[in-house]
């Protein structure tokens, strides 16, 4: 009876563990910033965790940014990785395995989603390298289409090597991003961190729920050239997924009228014509939901929502109307999300 006692004076008085709280946690990355929340006791940890998180960040900037001249990607581009005497070169884990992902889209995409589009984005203006914005010469567009195909990209999965069959700029920046999420989400569940929302640039990965049981709330924001003009499309609950929005309303440039989109059609090697604002894709995989955004928003509002329903992927689309937006959503997005009702403005 009297051990009994004691332990219910303990819960009582508040002697058992204390109250789960949100950790936030945030810094600059890849261009741009990652923000990561968890539900923990322990506040103290937080820093020896964002250690291992700008760490982790720092590798894949070393494999695969195409800004920094000596990273592992820019070596490639350049010729400057070691070549067996039969051509291949081999590579980290890491490139290796966004390369991979990367070329499962663009088969899948009917060749929309192409990461040796640099060429074009830099002719375009719209690259590393500031631009005038102006549009190119047809000489100058049909130059650059000659310097890219990710077709002559071979992968050797046996020994994660690349051969290719002629000079390229590769560019992941419509990826690797995403990857970069699924990697922390990894690393925060390999110290024990079930309930989090992982987000780098926009590209975001949920899990668990939070302190109150909620889950984790994204919202889709509504297109507007100007911020003002932007607000909440769409308020989603993602589960145990991630989200990726990729869209022409942020980066472009106009000449005697005519809009010009950063996305650029790889078949044509001219921007994107037209009317799709913004594509989201919720997936399992973060990087996978990155790639999925850009290729549908290259292929447009008809032939993006076709390849959604054939590749079973939940896919929400804002497109531009004469008189505002209207929503478009694949079987898959509304079956993840029954309560979604599509909305005209």
């Amino acid at each position: 009876m009297r051990s009994f006692i004691v332990c219910f004076f303990l819960i009582l008085v508040g002697c058992s563990q204390p109250a789960d709280d949100i950790i936030r946690i945030s810094g600059p990355t890849m261009g741009t910033s990652y923000h990561i929340l968890w539900v923990g006791q322990d506040q103290n940890a937080a820093a020896g965790i964002q250690s291992q998180i700008d760490q982790r960040l720092a590798e894949i900037n070393r494999s695969m940014s195409t800004y920094d001249p000596d990273s592992e990607l820019s070596k490639l581009n350049q010729g400057r990785l070691p070549v067996t005497d039969d051509g291949w070169t081999v590579l980290s884990a890491d490139l290796f395995a966004v390369l991979t992902d990367a070329a499962e889209i663009h088969s899948k995409s009917r060749g929309l989603f192409d990461i040796t589009v640099g060429p074009l984005v830099n002719l375009w203006g719209f690259g590393p390298t500031p631009a005038a914005d102006e549009v190119p010469s047809e000489a100058a567009i049909a130059a650059a289409l000659a310097q890219t195909g990710p077709e002559a990209i071979e992968l050797n999965t046996a020994t994660s090597s690349v051969r290719l069959q002629k000079p390229l700029y590769i560019d992941l920046s419509a990826i690797a991003k995403g990857w970069a999420v699924d990697e922390l989400a990894d690393l925060l569940r390999t110290q024990g961190i079930s309930r989090f929302m992982v987000e780098v640039g926009g590209e975001v990965h949920t899990s668990g729920v939070k302190p109150d049981g909620s889950l984790w709330r994204i919202a889709v924001e509504r297109p507007g050239n100007m911020a003002d003009a932007r607000g909440v499309e769409l308020v989603i609950e993602p589960g145990e997924m991630a989200v990726a929005t990729s869209g022409d309303y942020r980066n472009y440039f106009e000449e005697n009228g005519v809009r010009y989109s950063h996305t650029i059609n790889p078949f044509t090697g001219r921007p994107i014509v037209h009317r799709l604002a913004s594509v989201t894709v919720v997936h399992e995989s973060a990087g996978m939901a990155d790639g999925w955004a850009t290729a549908l928003n290259v292929a447009g509002p008809d032939v993006g929502m076709q390849l959604a329903e054939q590749e079973q992927l939940a896919v929400f689309m804002i497109v531009r109307a004469d008189d505002g937006f209207y929503e478009l959503a694949s079987s898959r997005f509304r079956q993840l999300f029954p309560h979604y009702q599509s909305a005209e403005h």
